[in-house]
């Protein structure tokens, strides 16, 4: 007869912590091919393009981290990073306080990703001469401007808009960022920088393959119903969801949010957040249920 094991020397497995549980649930599931960038010494020494923009046309720290996208991180002091497109791009407010801007993929010299990255900033719009106008209209603002001198609002891709601000309902931004991660991770991966996973935000067929029992499972709770949801009306659209949503730049601010309050989970604040971020809607101003 064997005689029976030492439970005091066998290994003592600690459960799993929370965080740890996260971090399985939100694993991205495209295959990662070599890191495009491996440690911070690399983007140490990266020459940076300069944006030609200074702090009062664009301040990161007013922009990125405010609530307006959720896929953008902090890879470093005043520098940020994220996807646009198939790019992956990082962001620095330079010591003249002038943004540089490199990109981790081959061929970022090419017009289509230049173009795509000052689209996304929204560059065509001078804030300076904004900032004056406001200036001369609102003595409160003239109280206000030099805290928010920079704070840029974003030209975001409207399908990726629209699927965070649907993970957004009565959400923070903590919780509102890991539901945005773990969608990301369903599209194409492009690339690590300072241990940040960057995905291409999954298209609409790629979504369809999720379904309400993996979300809830990855903690969406009431909103997994809504994610599926929207995404089957939107491929259910004539000409393709992603063509309507564009279409919705040309409409009126309440047409267009109207044409959004049609889909699931999208209310008359999670709408105007969409108009306001994606649809050129920049009239628009998203108010809280609670005010």
């Amino acid at each position: 007869m064997k005689r029976p094991k030492n439970p005091l020397t066998q290994p003592i497995i600690p459960p799993s912590t929370p965080q740890q549980q996260s971090n399985t649930i939100l694993r991205p599931i495209s295959k990662k091919p070599r890191n495009i960038l491996q440690n911070s010494q690399q983007l140490l020494t990266v020459n940076w393009t300069p944006l030609n923009a200074g702090k009062s046309e664009l301040y990161l720290p007013l922009t990125f981290p405010t609530g307006q996208t959720f896929r953008w991180k902090q890879t470093g002091p005043l520098q940020y990073t994220g996807s646009i497109g198939s790019h992956l791009v990082s962001l620095k407010q330079l010591e003249n306080h002038d943004v540089g801007y490199f990109c981790h993929n081959d061929g970022f010299a090419s017009g289509e990703a230049e173009g795509a990255l000052f689209d996304f900033l929204n560059m065509g719009i001078s804030l300076s001469e904004l900032w004056e106008e406001f200036r001369a209209s609102d003595e409160r603002f003239c109280q206000l401007a030099e805290y928010l001198e920079g704070a840029r609002v974003l030209r975001q891709d409207p399908l990726e808009c629209l699927i965070q601000f649907v993970c957004s309902s009565n959400n923070n931004i903590q919780r509102i960022t890991k539901m945005v991660d773990f969608l990301s991770s369903k599209g194409r991966f492009l690339g690590s920088v300072e241990g940040f996973d960057f995905f291409e935000f999954p298209t609409l067929d790629r979504l369809a393959l999720v379904s309400e029992a993996e979300l809830r499972e990855a903690g969406f709770g009431y909103r997994a119903k809504y994610i599926v949801g929207t995404v089957a009306a939107l491929r259910a659209k004539p000409g393709g969801g992603v063509n309507w949503l564009a279409s919705l730049r040309k409409l009126e601010l309440q047409e267009a949010i109207d044409a959004l309050c049609s889909l699931p989970g999208v209310g008359p604040k999670v709408a105007a957040c969409i108009a306001l971020f994606s649809l050129d809607q920049h009239h628009a101003i998203p108010v809280d249920t609670h005010v």
